[in-house]
Formats: C-alpha cells, sequence, structure tokens
C-alpha cells in the first residue's frame, strides 16, 4: 500500500461497470479505502467496489436527467467546465482515469497529476466523422452546431494536456495517439483482467461466439453477415444495446442473437465456443482476453489493441505460440476467410497455452506496476521541486 496520506482519483463518468472502472477498481484497491473519487455523474448500484470510498459528483448530476444512462453525453459540451470546479488544491497526488474530461482538472505547480488514459476522446478526435454520421449530425444546422462544439472541446482537451505531468496509456495504440494528439510520451501499463472468473476449459464445442456491446462500431452486423455466408456454422451474439432488434432481424437460421446474458450464462458460452470471433477496432480489448482465459482462440481485426494481446497465427515455423487469428480489414470476406484459415489449422492452438499467455494481464501484474510508476512518479516529482 502507498504510504501517502493525500492522493485523489478522478474519472469521467460512474453509471456501469466496463472496461475503465475494472482500472478504476484496481487502482482503488492499491491506493486504500479512503482515497476519494470525483466524477461527473454517478449511479453506484452496479459499483458496489466504491461503497468504501466517498464520490464526489458534479453539478451534472443536479440537472435535468444528468444521472441518466441514456442523456448524461448531451451535458458533454460542459463537463470540462465542470470538472474545472473541483477544488484539488489538499492533495499531493491526482490521478485522472480518462477517457474524455477527467484529466481537465485544475491542479498547482506542487501536485503530481498523473493521467492514465483509455483513450483521447474518440469522438472528437479520430472517430469524429464516425460519430457524427451515426448520430446522424453529419449535416444540416445540428450538423454544425456538434461540429462547433467538437472543435471547442478538441482545443480544451489539448490545451488540458498541458496540466498533466504524467502520461500512463492503456496500450501501445492508444500510447501512439496520445503522441499524435498530445504531443507527450505516455508510460503503457495494461488493464487488469479477471482471469480468475474465467476457467479453462479444453473441450470446446462445435459454435463460435462473439460478445459486445450491440453499437455500430463494435461491427456485430459485419459478423453476422460473415457467418449468413456460412450457413453450416453456428453462432451466439451475446450483448445488449440500441441495436440489438436490427441484429435479429438479419441473423440467419445459423445465427441466434441472445441478447444481454448473466455473466455465468456469458462464461459458459466462451469456455465452450471453438473460437471467439471480434471485429471492433479497439483500445485494448479485454472480452477477447477474458475468451482467451477460458483457452479459447480469438478470430479478430487485427488493428488497435488486440494486435497486442492476441498472438495471431502467421504459419509453420513461427517462433510463438498462437493464440488466434488476426485479419486485416473489417469486411464479411476477410472475417469468412479468417474462420476457414482457423479451422484448416486448428490444431495449432492449444487452450492450456492459451490461458497461460492470458494470465500475464491479471490483475496482481496491473496492481504491481502501477503501484511502483506512481511511487516512482512521485520521487522524481519531489526530487524536481526547488
Amino acid at each position: 500500500m502507498l504510504d501517502l496520506k493525500n492522493i485523489a482519483v478522478t474519472h469521467d463518468w460512474l453509471l456501469e461497470y466496463a472496461g475503465a472502472e475494472r482500472v478504476l477498481e484496481e487502482l482503488l484497491h492499491v491506493l486504500g479505502k479512503k482515497t476519494k473519487v470525483y466524477t461527473t455523474v454517478f449511479d453506484g448500484k452496479d459499483l458496489p467496489f466504491l461503497q468504501d470510498h466517498e464520490v464526489v459528483e458534479s453539478f451534472i448530476s443536479k440537472l435535468p436527467f444528468g444521472r441518466s444512462h441514456s442523456h448524461y453525453r448531451k451535458y458533454l459540451p460542459i463537463m470540462p467546465l465542470a470538472v474545472e470546479q473541483w477544488d484539488m488544491s489538499e492533495y499531493d497526488i491526482v490521478i485522472s482515469s480518462n477517457y474524455a474530461v477527467a484529466k481537465g482538472i485544475i491542479c498547482h505547480p506542487d501536485q503530481l497529476h498523473i493521467s492514465y488514459v483509455h483513450s483521447p476522446i474518440r469522438y472528437a478526435w479520430d472517430m469524429q466523422y464516425q460519430y457524427l454520421d451515426e448520430a446522424d449530425l453529419d449535416k444540416g444546422i445540428k450538423g454544425w452546431i456538434a461540429k462547433y462544439l467538437l472543435h471547442k472541446i478538441r482545443l480544451w482537451d489539448v490545451r488540458t494536456a498541458n496540466q498533466v505531468d504524467n502520461f500512463i496509456a492503456n496500450s501501445h495504440f492508444i500510447k501512439r495517439r496520445i503522441a499524435k494528439v498530445y504531443r507527450r510520451e505516455a508510460k503503457v501499463i495494461y488493464p487488469p483482467v479477471d482471469i480468475n472468473g474465467f476457467k479453462l476449459n479444453k473441450d470446446k464445442d462445435d459454435f463460435y461466439c462473439t460478445v459486445s456491446r450491440l453499437v455500430p462500431y463494435k461491427k456485430t452486423s459485419m459478423i453476422i453477415r460473415a457467418f449468413n455466408q456460412m450457413p453450416n456454422k453456428k453462432l451466439y451474439v451475446i450483448g445488449g444495446g440500441p441495436d440489438l432488434e436490427e441484429m435479429k432481424k438479419m441473423a440467419g437460421p445459423n445465427v441466434e442473437v441472445l441478447g444481454f446474458q448473466p455473466q455465468d450464462k456469458m462464461v459458459e458460452y466462451m469456455r465452450n465456443a471453438r473460437a471467439f470471433i471480434y471485429a471492433a477496432k479497439e483500445d485494448f480489448g479485454i472480452v477477447p482476453l477474458e475468451a482467451q482465459a477460458c483457452g479459447t482462440p480469438v478470430i479478430a481485426f487485427g488493428e488497435g489493441g488486440l494486435s497486442e494481446t492476441v498472438v495471431p497465427w502467421l504459419g509453420n515455423g513461427q517462433a510463438d505460440v498462437p493464440t488466434g487469428i488476426l485479419y486485416n480489414n473489417q469486411t464479411a470476406k476477410d472475417l469468412v476467410n479468417a474462420v476457414t484459415l482457423f479451422e484448416g489449422n486448428q490444431n495449432v492452438f492449444d487452450s492450456e497455452a492459451i490461458r497461460e499467455h492470458a494470465e500475464f494481464f491479471g490483475p496482481e501484474r496491473f496492481r504491481y506496476e502501477i503501484q511502483g510508476y506512481i511511487e516512482n512518479s512521485w520521487e522524481s516529482f519531489q526530487s524536481s521541486i526547488v
């Protein structure tokens, strides 16, 4: 445990338990129960790990529908103002868990600000055009307003990067994004994966599965189109989201869209699947590693964080033990070819070796690395103060 009394953590918003919240949970495990957490809006019913922590919300939580899971993002244009209202002056160290606005806090020169970046604001930078298109904001007066607001957010995002002393990236992919957007170096510390919650299973059934939130950028529709072209191969699609009914309508007889499933049911599908299918370009990608923790090979799009967490089969004679197949383009044709390649070489994938690879990304490794990094950063920061 860190021997520091005055540490606080900021987090963009706390409304669901997703990848960023898993990182926050393990970070608070290292920092201790009394660590205070600042966030724009908070709904604790799905976040029991915060019950021993004081959570400070911004004024947005008091605005109409401020805590609504479906409406809070509408307040994004004023979230920079909200986080700048927090008085952080009493803390020695502030750690921001950031993928939107959490790093925008104001610190004085004698405070150390470390920012763990899950991603620079996706919909303000390289995913802006996709975001505007999917939100039907790529034209008309609403489109011009949205583009102007995103322009202002980009300016604020770059300016507030200067208030961060040290950056941590959740992958080398995000490290490159940080260098591109902020012109800053970052230390890579991979997020923690709950390896123990996913047990090894060597006896696989004759089906494939995919798990993700059903939103456009996850490309689940592309996966379904690919398996519609392979009617002799069974696919289970797990996950909820706004595109659920559309996915059900487009699914062929061999594709079953199950919607949201309890954790134990989801794990059973992942443990028993012949392979796990994934199509999104992820910042890191925790779910494919959970599949590998089950000893299940992964067939995934080969860009983004998954290029760092899946060891691809490259053909005979490769030195590394493969844990999956990576394809080059987010098209149904490429996925069909990848599944065909996998089935023709399935004997090269060893479930125990796949599980062993996933174990590297467990929470113990994250705790050790993040604690050491904070301690070393604080020591260097103190020695630099004249």
